[in-house]
């Protein structure tokens, strides 16, 4: 089936950062006049801090794994400073800190190691599995800057009931109590534009091309549902589905229909490559593209959240304050030409404002055991 995508191979492409011995040196950004722009418009920069955050921020996304690595056990969880321009790391032993710095990120005292953050979400993760989180909580995640699990809360939320998960959440580790509204998944019913539809009455949006079909939210369609293109035609159906726990699906493509590695810009940036999916950590500029509200940017602002859905919870979700509205769900969410992830739910809209999540593009890869298609 013929796509509506028109490519520029050097539009969006971003230049591999250098390697000199464990260092990761800045890297040189290209990217297209539109994506420049929209990060303009959405995050505030000029065309020139926003090639230069690319450019920053592809560098923090190689650090990061070296840096982990050097910070060893004292690991306390790392983040980007748009101010520094850098990658940081906590470290809860100053003695690692040395050994950090050499791979070029910014160190800073930690309260609480990583590993010990991660396992006190983990302990609420299970327990909510047998005894559901109340509708008054949002999300909880984990915050290597203050050293706490934040439990967020809609605004007003108090009772019994609330009571009894923040008891919970406290005996698991150290919390921060935060007040946020309630998230809602973003499918929709049929409506215009260039999305796909499930089983003929619920638009989606494709999130990315892998190998045989395309990812997508889990949301969206059940196991064996059918898929329409934007032009009615037959694409395929869910191969797999997972939600809630997960939030991701499998579609496998036929009919005619074929992969390319390629998110859609709708006319407001150039269709971006993708050539990746190395992880950006919190606090990198993210865009994300959606067949209701197009093409939107912000900043990560959280890594491993529970979502807590009318639903049901979705684990190891990504926060961002990328805006979103319904009938994004399965999205493109991208971080220069890394893919990140697919659009799971979030609040607002983008006319005032609002947040998103997404579940991790790498995790979806490994459970349904496809590879990505990349330029």
């Amino acid at each position: 089936m013929r796509r509506r995508i028109a490519l520029s191979l050097g539009g969006t492409a971003l230049l591999a950062a250098g390697l000199a011995t464990a260092v990761l040196t800045p890297a040189t950004a290209q990217a297209s006049p539109g994506l420049l722009a929209a990060m303009q418009r959405d995050l505030g920069l000029t065309a020139g801090q926003a090639q230069a955050r690319l450019g920053q921020e592809q560098t923090a996304a190689k650090v990061l794994p070296v840096a982990e690595r050097a910070a060893g056990a004292a690991y306390g969880g790392a983040w980007f400073d748009p101010q520094l321009g850098k990658l940081v790391v906590g470290v809860t032993d100053p003695a690692a800190a040395g050994a950090v710095r050499a791979t070029g990120a910014e160190t800073t005292p930690a309260r609480v190691t990583a590993a010990a953050l991660d396992a006190a979400k983990q302990k609420l993760d299970v327990s909510t599995r047998s005894e559901p989180a109340p509708a008054a909580v949002s999300s909880w995640r984990t915050d290597p800057r203050s050293g706490t699990v934040v439990v967020s809360l809609v605004p007003g939320a108090h009772g019994a009931e609330v009571d009894a998960f923040l008891a919970r959440a406290r005996a698991a580790g150290p919390v921060t109590v935060a007040t946020a509204p309630k998230p809602q998944t973003l499918s929709a019913g049929t409506v215009g534009g260039d999305p796909y539809y499930i089983n003929g009455n619920v638009r989606c949006s494709i999130g990315f091309s892998v190998q045989g079909g395309f990812v997508s939210a889990g949301h969206c369609g059940g196991t064996g549902s059918s898929v329409t293109g934007w032009d009615g035609s037959a694409m395929g159906s869910f191969a797999g589905s997972s939600f809630p726990g997960n939030d991701y699906s499998f579609i496998r493509i036929g009919n005619g229909w074929y992969t390319t590695p390629v998110v859609l810009g709708w006319g407001t940036v150039s269709d971006a490559l993708v050539r990746g999916s190395a992880v950006a950590p919190a606090g990198s500029s993210i865009c994300r593209s959606g067949s209701t509200s197009h093409w939107h940017c912000g900043t990560v602002i959280a890594l491993n959240e529970t979502i807590n859905y009318a639903d049901g919870a979705v684990y190891q979700a990504t926060h961002t304050n990328a805006c979103a509205e319904p009938g994004d769900s399965g999205g493109s969410f991208i971080s220069g030409d890394q893919a990140q992830g697919v659009t799971s739910g979030g609040f607002g809209n983008c006319s005032s404002g609002g947040e998103t999540w997404f579940q991790p593009v790498n995790e979806i890869l490994q459970t349904y055991g496809v590879g990505l298609v990349t330029a």
